[in-house]
This record gives C-alpha cells, sequence and structure tokens, in this order.
C-alpha cells in the first residue's frame, strides 16, 4: 500500500508562485493529500490555492510559518507530512526517491532532497550551463550562524552522496508521524515563539539531541525561490530581521549546554558582539527581541527543562556538528 502522505503549506501573500506549486504537485507520482493554511493574505493567495484540489484554510491573522503548519496538522492522520513553502516546485518522483532513506536510516526523523535554485518563472537557476544549488541540508558554525549546505554553489555532484546532515530547510522537509509526535511540546511541532526565520534549525537541534538524524538525498529533486539570504538583509522587513535575532538567542536558550558553550564560545562571543553592535547603531528596530524573549523567559525555561530531560546526546555526539 502507497504510504499516506499529507503536504503543508502555510501562504502569506504568495500568488504571484503559488500556482506553480500546486500545479507540481498535481503530476507527483505518489497519491499526496495537500492542505493550505492561509495566514491572512491580501493577494488573492486563498482564492488561487481554491482552484486546485487541496484543502484550504483561511486565517483571519498572520500566525507565521509556525502557527501556519502546526495548525495543518492538527488532528491529521498520516505516515508523512511533507512541510514546504508555497514557492517550492517539487520533481514529479520526489517522494520515490526519498521515502526509501527511512528504511535505509533507521533512526531517521526527517529528510530533505537536493533543492536548486529558481526564479520567478519556475525555470532552474543556472551557471555555465548547470544548475545552481539552494540547500543541501543545514549545517551549523562554532559562531551560532547556520547555512543551507551549497547554497548558491554551481551543481557540479559535490553533494551527490546519501548521508545524515545536521538539519533541513523547512522550505522542504519530510518528517516521518513517528518523529511529529516525538518532537511535540504542549501540542506544538514547530515552536511558535519562533514564528518564522530560523525554526528549521531549531528543530534540527532538538532532534539532534533527542537522537534523531537528519538525511539528504540528492536524487530527490525540487526547485527553490529563494527570497531570504544574509547578503539581503536590508532588502527584508524590520519585522524579519527582528525575528532573525530574537530567534538566534531562542534558539541557544532553549538547546545549549555547557559543554557545547565552550566549544563555541570565542566564535559566540565575536559574533555576539558584531550583532549587537549592529542593533545599537544601525537596525534597533531589531531591540524588541530582547524585550520579547525577556517576557516570555518563563516559558522558555520550561521549554529547555523539558528538551534536556528528553536528551540523548552529548558531548562529541552534538559538538561535531557545529564547525
Amino acid at each position: 500500500m502507497s504510504p499516506d502522505i499529507l503536504i503543508s503549506i502555510v501562504t502569506h501573500n504568495d500568488a504571484e508562485i503559488l500556482h506553480l506549486c500546486l500545479e507540481a504537485l498535481s503530476k507527483l507520482l505518489n497519491p499526496v493529500r495537500v492542505k493550505v493554511w492561509d495566514n491572512n493574505s491580501f493577494d488573492g493567495s486563498a482564492e488561487i490555492a481554491g482552484k486546485f484540489k487541496v484543502a484550504v484554510m483561511e486565517s483571519r491573522e498572520n500566525l507565521g510559518y509556525c502557527g501556519g503548519h502546526n495548525r495543518n496538522i492538527s488532528g491529521e492522520n498520516f505516515d508523512y507530512v511533507l512541510f514546504i513553502n508555497a514557492d517550492v516546485v517539487l520533481q514529479p518522483d520526489y517522494f520515490l526517491a526519498i521515502l526509501p532513506v527511512f528504511e535505509r536510516f533507521p533512526q531517521a526523523g526527517m529528510a530533505t532532497g537536493k533543492i536548486l535554485r529558481m526564479d520567478m518563472t519556475g525555470a532552474p537557476v543556472e551557471r555555465d550551463g548547470k544548475p545552481v544549488l539552494d540547500s543541501t541540508g543545514i549545517v551549523f558554525y562554532r559562531s551560532q550562524r547556520h547555512f543551507d549546505r551549497g547554497s548558491e554553489e554551481t551543481d557540479r555532484g559535490q553533494y551527490d552522496i546519501t548521508e545524515p546532515v545536521f538539519g533541513c530547510t523547512g522550505a522542504v522537509l519530510l518528517c516521518s508521524r513517528r518523529f511529529v509526535e516525538s518532537m511535540k511540546w504542549d501540542g506544538e511541532f514547530w515552536d511558535e515563539d519562533f514564528f518564522a526565520y530560523r525554526e528549521d534549525a531549531d528543530l534540527a537541534w532538538r532532534a539532534q539531541l533527542l537522537g534523531w538524524q537528519a538525511v539528504y538525498e540528492p536524487s530527490a529533486r525540487a526547485l527553490h525561490l529563494r527570497h531570504v539570504l544574509p547578503e539581503r538583509r536590508n532588502q527584508l522587513s524590520p519585522l524579519i530581521n527582528m525575528h532573525s535575532v530574537k530567534n538566534r538567542f531562542l534558539m541557544r536558550a532553549k538547546n545549549m549546554d555547557l559543554g557545547l558553550w565552550l566549544h563555541c564560545f570565542p566564535a559566540i562571543l565575536v559574533r555576539d558582539t558584531g550583532i549587537l553592535a549592529y542593533i545599537l547603531f544601525k537596525e534597533r528596530s531589531s531591540l524588541e527581541a530582547f524585550s520579547i524573549l525577556w517576557q516570555k523567559r518563563k516559558q522558555i525555561i520550561r521549554k529547555r527543562r523539558h528538551i534536556q530531560s528528553r536528551r540523548k546526546v552529548f558531548g562529541k555526539g552534538i559538538s561535531r556538528w557545529f564547525l
């Protein structure tokens, strides 16, 4: 029997690109169910989704990436759930290529494929006649910066090995039911304190602590129109930048232990000093991040205690991922 696959999409003013995503899903070789949660769009995103054979839920408020996906999966039965962005186009055989990962790697809770960069027309971005990579998994550094591995590199086959990675981009993330249930806290799979941005890195970190694996499968292909890049920070909304700052420290407060902090300390000190100086002199709108963290301090402490009480991996088992 074919596995029951749920695809969860959260939209917010994605009318320009959503039809490409949904058209691609209609051509998948595996049967799937699709749910679209629209976060109070004003550009007709919900209406576009309604033209396809998908379930559409319209919210009167923007609940963010995390809140929308949590509501999409709430009460649903499935074997696997794929969280994807509205600006992603899956290749028809995506699930045929990626599902075997969960049998090959017994500890795999999540997986992702080779994600290639896409333009607004849905065409792959190329350089020297070869596609440009968007993500082959998440890589983390001691400075607490994390990136999509291979982002903006020309695809020359340098990431053509199926292998465990630290985590998977939230743009295209396949999770097993068992993993989803094990990662929930107080009914939330995605931590809604993040709202959006860095939530995938937080999930990956939590998963590593609990002994789960994230696996990259290069034969599973998808295209992604990347909007948020570090070099485009000045072009992003103040709200996104504020959440980025908040979530950097929120993620660390929940997941980091003393041993890892010592492992990363010099790089953290340098990076944090730079961030604080930048906020004070150039991006004061992000100061709100620290106010939010203080207001939520008790809730953050409870989450930390829950995570640390369940962890199965310590020492070098975690620090090896922080380069």
